[in-house]
């Protein structure tokens, strides 16, 4: 319709007979109206068919694996420490990235489908069970179990048996990908891939009609500009395929994977060309008129030399040259275009203007969100819109163009509405005394004043005292040239809230005001949010740690202060069988509860689900024991009535004195401490721990403790000493014994072994010490081994932080193969949680020791997760008995009964078993009974020194106890064929 003169119907009309103008205008002006008002009506009225449910935006939990070691086990434990996010920009790294997060049941309990919506995105895998089962896997190039390529990304089909489950993924991204999960139920998804695809259709078929319009115009008029505008209308079809993520196809063909970093290369490289090279034929008059040929000159050697860089860097390289270029290209772009819109203001030269501005800003949108993360342009479909516009306006120059070739334009400006009467922030000016001289509509809708009416107040007539003074500062320069201010309260006791801005200018006070009332309010909600639960309206974690540091900090010995940790038990019942609604009604209430028992001055804070912090300031804490007292009988006693429901609670209380100088986090750490010793306890739900208690003490020492250990070097003070383990089939034929780490502190004292590992695995330091406790025994084992003939293993423990730690792994068998003459009698101590921990990572290093001769013992076996089919695929060669069967095994029957099948299944599986703990001869008879083979304790020897051992004949040449002497003397007389006579073997196959 623009390719016509405003005037050519009436100068056909004129032509027309009378008969022919009701079939005239009926086909130029009712029609188009018609098919305008139709529109209308169905984009307000009708529905689409493409229309759907927005998907449900999953938090996931994020995690980069640059060194590419991680197993999905590993990942998934490291991933529960991660915070969960809405998103993650990959900033071009295209090592993978490992994700979870929580898919829930759709509504309409079917099928969900999980989209990974990343274009970017090459390949994902994704695990289910914590990283234990596969779901499936995918690529551009295939696709194999729940996992399939769709739309711009990838998408997991989860069944609604299996939901709500856990989800792990594994990707692997290439350029400025932005990582996020999406849930849709079945019908939502397969209505947005047709959206999806009918975008496709239609942003394809417009800019391929624009296209295919300007090419034929071109051909009939021969001007190769037209044939340049085609080819950059190409461009920005290409480049819109790409910002919605199927630029791997083009038409009805789909381009290989192994093609695409290559296409979009060029295609960007070829575009900016394309862009530079339209803009100099476009504009070559004007541009002789500005000058600065440099420039030009520039933008033509930036194309030239990024074609060059997309032919020789890699994708992920390429893109900060293309981002480093753009932003000079279009630098230099909107100089000129400003110099030439300054000098030749045409309505062709605004519409390419126009046209270049929506490209430029969608590139410059493109290179921020891909260095920074910061982008405008956040969906998919604004892109598409942009490339569509600035095509559309790009065509509209470009008709100007033609129609300017059959006349001259003339020039039309359109006013800007910026008047006074309709702008819709309220002006006004007043007189020196306050006074109003004039107003606009806006302002008297704000304040309420009848339109026509005269001002008959003043301006503080309508604010709170003090308004006038407060707009003197303001016009004055002394107090900023905005502020807020408060409006007058109305009959229900609300003042507005509005922002002023001033200057004064002839005598006169002129200015703008806005009612930001809402703004304030929300304002004031999220300050009350940031500090607040906003279920229960008490404190939250921040709230209530801000007001004990400060309770802390003005605290002295006069102002006693206390801290309590209340936990709730069982509290999760009430949301599983209940629902959440309950269980927050009865969060709200035991509140309200707890409130009502605090006197004025003390908190109440809420810093978990059912975890919650009680501060009493200037309260002793008797009387904050008896005001604890007080709230469990409230809350544990008395029912919570829910509806037709009533709720019983209990709760457990540790309360702590606060004394001056402690650490925020060590107060509330103590109180915790103190609630689990409450919940421990079967009667009494209150632990209270008063100044000086052996528990602050204690955690001092372990924070010494873990600074000590802190850094890369080793602390001053390791030592280690070996305790004998004695063969019970003929006790005095072997000198076997198991290495134990000790630490001398600053007074000489030995710290025990517990909290040195406890501290060290802490500040993760735990690695190195192993690492010194392996070179140390290997070292002094190969120095005294001829000192040590009936030596036929030590036993060494090892963390399982060490033994899931690769680079530990590594430095182990380096210095295993250092010492290989002495690696048979090592023996390595695996705890068994960590054995089962990763079944697979552990058979690999179990193998690997024993292929070096050395032989692997499972520690504290049958502590906690003992399964007997996990015994089937770890080659071990030996059992340790957990210590507490030991202790206990003559005073329960049941005990003993697990030992024997503990020692049974040792022998039937050809492994040796170890009892620890073992502190009289009774259990070393009954022990003997059963079969064990080795026993460990005090009643045998006590840890000794290095020195003592190399001293030593055998493990029975230390024992001083008169039983256990009559009981080796007995088996030297019997006879017994010695255990450790021949070589001890690995598991028997």
């Amino acid at each position: 319709m623009w390719l016509f003169h405003a005037d050519t119907p009436k100068k056909l009309s004129d032509n027309l007979k009378p008969r022919d103008w009701l079939g005239f205008y009926f086909s130029v002006v009712l029609v188009p109206a018609l098919v305008v008002l139709f529109t209308i009506l169905a984009f307000v009225t009708l529905d689409s068919r493409f229309g759907h449910r927005d998907p449900v935006s999953s938090p996931l939990q994020v995690l980069s694996d640059p060194e590419q070691s991680l197993a999905p086990e590993q990942a998934f434990q490291k991933l529960m420490d991660a915070p969960h996010k809405a998103y993650q920009n990959t900033q071009l790294l295209e090592t993978p990235f490992w994700f979870s997060f929580m898919v829930l049941p759709a509504a309409d309990s079917g099928t969900v489908q999980v989209e990974l919506p990343s274009r970017h995105a090459q390949q994902v895998s994704c695990w289910a069970d914590q990283g234990r089962r596969l779901l499936g896997s995918g690529s551009r190039t295939g696709n194999d179990g729940q996992v399939k390529a769709e739309k711009t990304g990838f998408i997991l089909s989860l069944a609604p048996q299996v939901l709500p489950v856990s989800v792990l993924c594994k990707g692997v991204f290439s350029g400025p990908a932005r990582i996020s999960v999406r849930q849709w139920s079945i019908p939502d998804f397969e209505q947005s891939q047709k959206e999806f695809y009918r975008g496709i259709g239609l942003m394809e078929g417009g800019l391929l009609t624009l296209t295919l319009f300007v090419l034929v115009a071109a051909l009939i008029n021969r001007e190769w500009m037209y044939v340049l505008f085609a080819v950059w209308l190409l461009g920005n079809l290409r480049l819109g395929a790409n910002a919605m993520g199927w630029d791997a196809h083009w038409l009805i063909w789909t381009i290989p994977n192994q093609w695409l970093p290559w296409l979009r290369k060029l295609t960007f490289a070829t575009y900016y060309i394309v862009t530079f090279t339209l803009f100099g034929r476009l504009f070559q008059n004007e541009l002789k008129q500005v000058g600065f040929v440099f420039l030009q000159n520039v933008l033509r050697w930036l194309g030239g030399l990024l074609l060059v860089a997309a032919l020789l860097l890699s994708y992920q390289h390429f893109l900060p040259v293309l981002w480093c270029w753009t932003v000079a290209g279009i630098l230099i772009l909107i100089f000129l275009l400003a110099r030439i819109v300054w000098k030749a203001r045409t309505r062709a030269v605004l519409w390419y203007c126009a046209s270049m501005f929506v490209v430029l800003f969608t590139r410059v949108d493109e290179v921020v969100a891909a260095a920074f993360g910061i982008k405008t342009l956040d969906e998919v479909p604004n892109n598409v819109i942009v490339a569509l516009l600035s095509s559309l306006m790009a065509s509209f120059a470009f008709a100007e163009q033609m129609r300017a070739g059959k006349r001259e334009l003339a020039l039309v400006q359109a006013e800007l509405r910026t008047t006074y009467e309709v702008t819709p922030i309220g002006l006004f000016t007043l007189s020196a005394d306050g006074s109003f001289v004039r107003t606009n509509p806006a302002l008297e809708k704000i304040l309420g004043h009848d339109a026509g009416t005269p001002w008959l107040k003043k301006w503080d007539d309508y604010f709170q005292p003090g308004a006038h003074d407060k707009l003197w500062r303001i016009v004055s320069g002394s107090g900023g040239n905005e502020a807020e201010l408060r409006g007058v309260a109305d009959a229900s006791g609300r003042a507005s809230t509005y922002l002023v801005t001033a200057t004064f200018a002839n005598g006169r006070i002129e200015g703008s005001l806005q009612d930001i009332s809402d703004r304030s309010d929300a304002v004031e909600r999220l300050r009350f949010l940031a500090e607040h639960d906003p279920l229960t309206g008490v404190l939250n974690r921040r709230g209530i740690e801000i007001m004990l540091e400060r309770a802390i900090a003005r605290q002295c010995d006069e102002r006693p202060l206390a801290l309590a940790y209340l936990d709730l038990d069982r509290f999760k019942l009430i949301n599983d069988l209940f629902g959440h609604q309950s269980g927050d009604e009865v969060l709200k209430q035991l509140c309200e509860r707890v409130e009502q028992s605090l006197g004025e001055g003390n908190h109440i804070g809420r810093i978990g689900g059912d975890e919650f912090i009680i501060l009493f300031q200037d309260v002793e804490i008797g009387a904050a024991t008896k005001i604890c007292s007080a709230i469990i009988q409230k809350i544990s006693y008395q029912s919570y009535h829910i509806g037709a429901r009533a709720f019983q609670v209990k709760g457990s209380i540790g309360l702590v004195e606060v004394d001056a100088g402690m650490r925020v986090q060590d107060a509330i750490s103590a109180a915790d401490r103190a609630c689990r010793e409450a919940k421990k306890a079967h009667n009494e739900h209150i632990v209270v721990y008063h100044k000086n208690a052996p528990v602050f003490r204690e955690r001092l020492e372990e924070l010494s403790l873990i600074e000590r250990l802190g850094g890369e070097f080793l602390p001053s003070g390791l030592f280690v000493e070996m305790q004998p383990i004695m063969s019970l089939q003929h006790p005095e034929d072997s000198l076997n014994f198991e290495v134990l780490l000790r630490l001398r502190d600053a007074d000489n004292k030995v710290v025990p072994a517990t909290r040195v590992i406890a501290a060290a695995e802490e500040n993760g330091s735990i690695a190195v010490i192993d690492r010194w406790v392996m070179a140390t025994v290997l070292e002094w084992l190969d120095q005294h081994q001829a000192q040590l003939p009936l030596t036929k293993f030590v036993c060494v423990n090892l963390s399982g932080a060490s033994l899931n730690d690769e680079k530990f792994i590594q430095d182990l068998f380096v210095i295993l193969e250092k010492y290989l003459r002495v690696v048979p009698l090592l023996c390595i101590e695996v705890t068994e949680s960590v054995a089962l921990h990763d079944l697979d990572h552990t058979s690999r290093i179990i193998e690997r020791l024993q292929a070096l001769g050395a032989k692997v013992a499972l520690d504290d076996f049958g502590a906690g997760y003992t399964s007997f089919t996990y015994l089937k695929s770890l080659s071990a060669d030996a059992l340790k008995i957990d210590g507490a069967f030991i202790q206990s095994m003559n005073m329960h029957p049941a005990n003993e009964a697990i030992v024997e099948a503990i020692v049974e299944l040792a022998r039937n599986l050809g492994m040796k078993s170890i009892a620890e703990w073992v502190e009289d001869c009774a259990m070393i008879e009954a022990l003997a009974k059963l079969g064990v083979d080795y026993v460990q304790g005090f009643i045998v020897a006590k840890p000794q020194s290095p020195d003592a051992i190399l001293q030593a004949s055998s493990a029975a040449s230390f024992i001083t106890d008169p039983d256990m002497a009559r009981f080796v003397a007995a088996r030297r007389k019997g006879g017994v064929e010695s255990a450790d006579g021949g070589k001890w073997s690995s598991k028997l196959h």
